[in-house]
This record gives C-alpha cells, structure tokens and sequence, in this order.
C-alpha cells in the first residue's frame, strides 16, 4: 500500500496504518496493562440509549453536542437525533440522504454540521428540519464554527470556508497547502467576532480576517523531519484555545505545544510534545494528552510540567474533559477514567465497551456523557462522597 495521499483515522495510532502496509508492526506505544488502584470516585450511570449504527468503519468523529438540556447525536448512516440531556428520551429525530460527517456546532435557533460529500447544512434545534445546505470544497471532519454573522468550516483539503449564517451564501475563502501524508481529519478553526485562527495539516497556524479572509498572520508550529512520510507528519488537527487575555494555546502532532500572543502570533512559550488532540484550559493549567496518551498538566504562564501521567499509556486516549475537579477520558477498549487534576492521580474508571471511546466526553456538573464507536449514548453521575 502506498502511503501518498492516503489520510490517517486521527482517532487510530500510526501503528494501526502500518499494520495495513506492511503486516504485523510493533505499536511505538504498547497499551499498557490496567492497574488495580483504590477509587476514590464512581462513576454511576444515569441512562444509556444507542443512536443507529454509531461512527462507522471509518471513525466519523461525529462529536455529539450538549446545550439547553438537550444532546444532539448523529450515527455514520445519517441519523441525527435530539434528547433529553436528563433521561435520555428522543425529543425528535430525522435522517439525512447524505449522512452527516463533522460535529455540530449552534447558535439560538439552529445547527450546523458537515456532510461526507462536502456540504454544510443547517438545521432547525425545534425539530430537525433542514434550513439550508451549501457546497464547500470536500468533505468536512471538523465541526463548523460560527460567530454573530458567519459559518467558518474547514475542509479536509485544507480550505477554509465561510458563509452567512442567515442563508449559507458563501462570503469567502482560503485555500492551503496540503501535504500528500496526513491524519485523517482536520484543525477546527476557532472562531471569534473578528478573526479565526486556523491549523493546517502542513503545520501552519494561520489568523484569517473574517471580513476578507485574508491572512493576519502566519506562523509555523511544527517542521517536517525525519527521513519517511510518517515521520514529516505535521498536522494541527486539535482545536486552538483562546484564553480571555488573548493568549492561543496550540498543539501539533510531531510538533510543539505552544502559547502564543495571540494579537501577533508572538511565542510566549513552547515545548516539545507531539499531539493531535485539543488542549484544555483550566485556572494556571493546561492540559494536554501527548501521542503515547501521556497526560500531562503544564504551567499555562510558563508551559513547565506540573505533573505528567503515564498510567495509561498506549491507551488512545480521547481529549480531556473537565468534570467536578477530575479529567475525564475515554480509551480504545471503551473505560473512561478519571483522574484528579491537581495532580494526576487515578481517582475512578468505568468500563462502557462499545468498540472503544474515540470521541472526548461532554460535562455538565458531576455528569459525563459518552458516545462509544459503536453508538452507545450514556451519561454518568460522579460521585466522590468518598473522596
């Protein structure tokens, strides 16, 4: 099998690709055994429902959407279902001729999501009803986002679309460009009134004026090394945050984690570490989980280690989530975990199975909600009555 052009399941490991190539290939990160520990924490389910056929053979990461006490979640043949955050019971559901492909993302009336054949459609939050669907250039794996006025989606050939919100017009576009190697998805812009920061899978991070689309800065996080394909692997597939006094957080696979200014593209500071999920800021912390799911937790002003834990690597860890003082992540035999976030210890963990967890868990409170690959909708109280 040739490695040109072909895209890589972000959610897999890179050893899941060369097992395709080339037979049986050692992981560079084994999973790890787990350990027996002493939980401090449970994880008690609420409710479970399953949403049609789930993510697909192709790990569609079809990221459900929590807002208003409602859960919006879809499965890889088109269905797209509305529930009630609460008890778990289907406020309404439709299904699409073309199935959805992306995350959604929402304003007060409507959601927005991508479809495999390189659409974008809005749909009515009430009852599932199609308000407009617009061409953009491919397939869409990331989530749309939008402001008061536009709708900035990304394509997995790497150009940036935006559209009115109102009608789908389309008002611009950007185009990068794409290595012939990359993982199968891509960066989720970050979207605010003025700007949109954008990742590219040629390891640039781009601010687009979203009047124009033009360019505001450009900057280069990760560079292109080794000697193979799979080693030059750049890709900026986690989503930028942006902090409340204008700092961007970013990771990039065989790249860096990096805080930037985020006015100038300034590097406040960097370090070394290869990623390609979303980080997560919370207080003076910056979590982040590396490509060996090696969770670690940096200093946001400095980006030194407060505490690293590599209890579950090898795992393929989801992104973390934030719940009650804990990280909650799924892994690829279907646990969640939950670890304390001062300090990386393990406090709780359930087993959900459903072909693995490759989608970051939602919060609300002391509840999770998780979607496995094979479609199991589930919300979960924590309890740490005995914490």
């Amino acid at each position: 099998m040739k490695l040109n052009h072909l895209l890589l399941p972000a959610a897999l490991t890179l050893s899941t690709l060369l097992v395709g190539c080339a037979g049986d290939v050692e992981p560079q990160y084994p999973p790890k055994e787990l350990q027996d520990f002493s939980a401090s924490v449970t994880l008690d389910e609420r409710w479970s429902t399953s949403v049609g056929d789930g993510l697909g053979r192709a790990r569609y990461p079809l990221m459900p959407l929590l807002t208003d006490g409602t859960l919006y979640a879809a499965d890889a043949s088109g269905l797209l279902r509305a529930l009630d955050a609460d008890n778990g019971d289907t406020q309404w559901e439709v299904r699409f001729d073309t199935p959805l492909s992306s995350g959604m993302s929402r304003d007060s009336a409507r959601l927005y999501a991508g479809t495999r054949n390189g659409s974008v459609v809005a749909i009515d939050r009430e009852d599932g009803s199609e308000a407009w669907r617009s061409k953009v250039s491919s397939e869409v794996l990331a989530a749309p986002q939008v402001n008061s006025k536009l709708v900035v989606v990304q394509s997995v050939d790497g150009t940036v679309t935006a559209l009115d919100r109102t009608s789908g017009q389309e008002e611009w576009t950007y185009s990068s460009n794409r290595p012939s190697l990359t993982l199968r998805g891509t960066g989720t812009p970050r979207v605010i009134e003025p700007v949109s920061f954008v990742g590219f899978s040629n390891g640039r991070l781009v601010t687009l004026d979203n009047r124009s689309g033009q360019p505001l800065w450009d900057m280069r996080v990760a560079v292109p090394q080794g000697r193979t394909e799979v080693e030059q692997l750049v890709d900026l597939n986690g989503q930028p945050v942006l902090s409340q006094d204008g700092r961007l957080f970013v990771t990039s696979y065989n790249g860096r984690v990096m805080a930037l200014e985020a006015t100038s593209g300034e590097v406040l500071w960097s370090r070394d570490e290869s990623s390609y999920l979303t980080p997560l800021r919370v207080g003076n912390y910056l979590f982040t989980v590396n490509e060996a799911s090696h969770v670690l937790a940096l200093d946001v002003d400095s980006g030194n280690v407060l505490w690293e834990s590599d209890a579950l690597e090898g795992r393929d860890l989801t992104a973390p989530t934030f719940v009650d003082g804990k990280l909650a992540l799924g892994d690829y035999q279907g646990y969640v975990h939950l670890l304390n976030a001062s300090d990386g210890e393990l406090v709780g963990r359930t087993e959900l199975g459903g072909d693995g967890i490759s989608l970051p868990l939602l919060a609300n409170d002391q509840r999770v909600y998780t979607l496995t690959n094979d479609g199991e909708l589930a919300a979960y109280d924590i309890d740490a009555s005995n914490d």
